[in-house]
């Protein structure tokens, strides 16, 4: 990653939602912060500087992904926080909000801080760790939420795991505020799911595997909410995939709950019969599930009861991919096809540019409370341009992730992050001259 002191980025469609501009203009960087901004070629660059035509590039607020596994500190095999990051930057994303399911599990300040310190060494996005909501995640005792938050945690979550006990649940969401800390939900009830490799129905039972009924999300989204209301704390719950659980979290929205909700891409790209003959890649949790669920998820990214578009980018090598179906372990990369994946969601008219941009980079600012989301002067200057007619395929050779788990390989795609800066340094770059 070189530094760049002074750049000018000119004649960009600059989206920028929190700002309320959409239309064509120049940015100026300096030391690392938006020095000013203007109309297109209303701009000089210094001496010093560089200048860059985006003509027919979206220039944006950096992207933010506040839901990824990297895998480090203990299974560096499937992923580092340096190849995690790197496939953020080409992913065009300038931070990211790791999960706690590392080992150890990040529950204390000693991991929070290898966490950190790695990111800084790596230096291709910014990292936000999310520590453990219970010691070890195991669901019978609180982690130290003070310590969490001092050494550097922005939420807290035992994703990849649901907290089963609703008295622990509580706790944590009272705890919580008294911290600055937002809870993240995995919601799903293990005495429903336990067993399940994919989505209860038809399909489940021609392939002859085990299903995971929608309820054992919805039960749990329902509980999650109702302790949220009772205590007047916020809640995001995490990966959300069934009609039912868009049409509960929109209800308790009209009813005054402070809650925020996610989905991923592959919530709206697929549905279960990406499982094909047995497909390992397209195997996670919570499953894809069915062509209503899909259409439902449009609703709820349309109308605003879906907040955030997270990937959660969860790396696994071929050893724990490469297996039968029952045995293989959930979860798929994510963090380089957010983009146009989404992008598919924009020229269907189901998201506008804005929107897509408010879902993947302002939002998650706003909730887990960090710098971005924005082009505002003065700010740290996280941009990322996205080229909206760049055609690619995805194969396994340009994946950077350190695995491939991937449903979307070869898959035809338009539109892709060409530029990534964060803090004025470029982490990725696929315009020519420039990186």
């Amino acid at each position: 990653m070189s530094p760049t002191e002074t750049l000018l980025l000119q004649n960009g469609r600059v989206i920028d939602p929190a700002n309320q501009i959409d239309g064509p203009g120049d940015i100026l960087i300096e030391n690392g912060r938006i020095k000013t901004t203007g109309d297109a070629y209303s701009l000089q660059c210094p001496e010093n500087g560089k200048t860059v035509d985006l003509q027919g590039k979206w220039l944006v607020p950096g992207l933010i992904d506040m839901h990824v596994h990297l895998r480090e500190p203990g299974e560096e095999y499937k992923e580092t926080i340096a190849s995690g990051t790197k496939a953020a930057a080409a992913g065009g994303f300038t931070a990211v909000a790791c999960m706690p399911n590392t080992n150890p599990v990040n529950d204390c300040q000693a991991v929070t801080a290898l966490i950190l310190s790695k990111a800084r060494e790596a230096g291709f996005a910014r990292v936000y760790p999310v520590g453990a909501i219970s010691k070890n995640s195991a669901g019978t005792e609180l982690a130290e939420f003070g310590e969490l938050k001092q050494s550097g945690a922005v939420a807290v979550s035992d994703d990849g795991r649901p907290v089963a006990n609703s008295q622990l649940m509580r706790r944590a969401l009272e705890y919580s505020g008294n911290h600055d800390l937002l809870v993240i939900s995995h919601s799903e009830e293990m005495s429903l799911s336990k067993n399940g490799v994919m989505n209860e129905g038809a399909l489940a039972t021609r392939l002859g595997l085990r299903g995971i009924p929608r309820v054992a999300e919805e039960i749990m989204i329902y509980r999650d909410l109702s302790l949220a209301q009772y205590v007047r704390r916020p809640i995001h719950i995490a990966h959300i995939s069934t009609r039912e659980s868009v049409a509960l979290i929109r209800r308790a929205k009209e009813q005054g709950c402070m809650v925020t909700a996610e989905t991923a891409p592959h919530y709206f790209s697929l549905t279960e019969k990406a499982v094909g003959q047995y497909d390992t890649k397209a195997k996670m949790n919570p499953p894809l599930r069915t062509q209503d669920d899909r259409e439902a998820i449009f609703e709820g990214l349309k109308d605003g009861t879906i907040d955030v578009i997270a990937t959660d980018h969860a790396p696994h090598s071929p050893r724990e991919k490469e297996l039968e179906f029952d045995q293989a372990a959930n979860g798929i990369i994510g963090l380089e096809t957010a983009v146009p994946l989404t992008m598919n969601l924009v020229r269907d008219n189901i998201l506008s540019p804005s929107g897509m941009i408010e879902l993947l980079s302002l939002q998650p600012a706003r909730i887990i409370g960090v710098e971005g989301g924005s082009l505002s002067i003065g700010s740290a200057a996280d941009i990322t341009v996205i080229d909206p007619d760049k055609q690619f395929i995805y194969t396994k050779e340009r994946v950077v992730s350190k695995n491939t788990n991937s449903p979307f390989l070869d898959w035809e795609f338009t539109g892709k992050a060409v530029l990534t800066i964060v803090g004025g340094k470029i982490t990725f770059s696929e315009i020519e001259g420039i990186g």
